[in-house]
């Protein structure tokens, strides 16, 4: 009688952690097309406005910080198309990283449940994050054209700035997310955090006032304010970055979307007995 063939499983053979998690948000990527679509229907289904409070809510706060801080910064002509395109970039990364730490600790309790890929919520998150920066676009363009922004060939650079925020975006909440499942405190201290980086990135005040404190290391060694200037040149400035700029930022993306990826899916494994 024949043996019946069977497959031997080799743990050496197998690839490393990461990149089978890549392979698996590859293949469910319908899932994560679910994911984005559920995010957005969720936040916004009891919204009489609906999806219109993501445009609203840039030009809101840029009124008021406009009326608070125009004379003070004295940029009144440039100061709204300023604060909105330096909000809507800050927003993107500050409202991502919130959301993809609440969504670990949301879905880390199914991971013991059923089989999907362990990242998948975070992924999802920034996917959602990027439909609601896509959105935040119209009002950007409208202030643009009240304030009379020249419209100039860096903008075509702007899928590139996008894409460097949202893998430092990516990395930084899954780096965030495998702390708050072994450390909940991290929950409640990072919107500090927050509040925090915000002052110190130039968002609402021109960076010169930075440059001179400490030798400029202040911004040197924030990495948030690398990605965001990139996003200012191109778009408001009508400059496009240096070499060493796009260098600089592409490093900051890679390394920090490199690092949260390895630490998460070494990690993720064990957030079932955690949550």
């Amino acid at each position: 009688m024949p043996i019946p063939h069977t497959h031997i499983y080799d743990n050496s053979k197998t690839l490393g952690e990461g990149v089978e998690e890549l392979r698996s948000i590859i293949q469910f990527k319908d899932l994560l097309i679910q994911l984005i679509r559920r995010d957005i229907v969720t936040r916004y289904k009891r919204s009489v406005l609906g999806i219109l409070w993501t445009m609203l809510n840039p030009l809101g706060m840029m009124i008021i910080l406009s009326v608070v801080f125009s004379r003070l910064f004295e940029m009144r002509g440039v100061y709204p198309a300023y604060i909105i395109t330096n909000l809507i970039s800050w927003s993107f990364f500050a409202q991502t990283t919130q959301f993809a730490m609440n969504a670990t600790l949301w879905g880390s309790s199914l991971y013991s449940k059923i089989y999907m890929p362990r990242s998948a919520f975070i992924v999802s998150t920034t996917g959602t994050g990027l439909v609601n920066l896509f959105f935040s676009l119209v009002p950007l363009v409208l202030i643009y054209i009240v304030t009379s922004v020249k419209v100039s060939t860096s903008m075509l650079f702007l899928p590139f700035t996008v894409l460097l925020l949202a893998m430092f975006t990516l990395g930084f909440s899954l780096l965030l997310s495998t702390l708050v499942v072994f450390f909940p405190d991290v929950a409640e201290f990072f919107p500090v955090l927050l509040t925090a980086w915000m002052y110190l990135t130039p968002i609402i005040y021109p960076e010169t006032l930075l440059q001179d404190i400490l030798n400029g290391w202040i911004l040197k060694l924030n990495p948030l304010y690398h990605e965001l200037k990139i996003f200012r040149m191109v778009m408001l400035d009508g400059i496009i970055p240096s070499s060493n700029e796009w260098l600089i930022a592409c490093v900051i993306s890679i390394l920090t979307l490199f690092i949260g990826w390895s630490v998460f899916t070494n990690k993720s494994k064990t957030f079932g007995y955690y949550v």
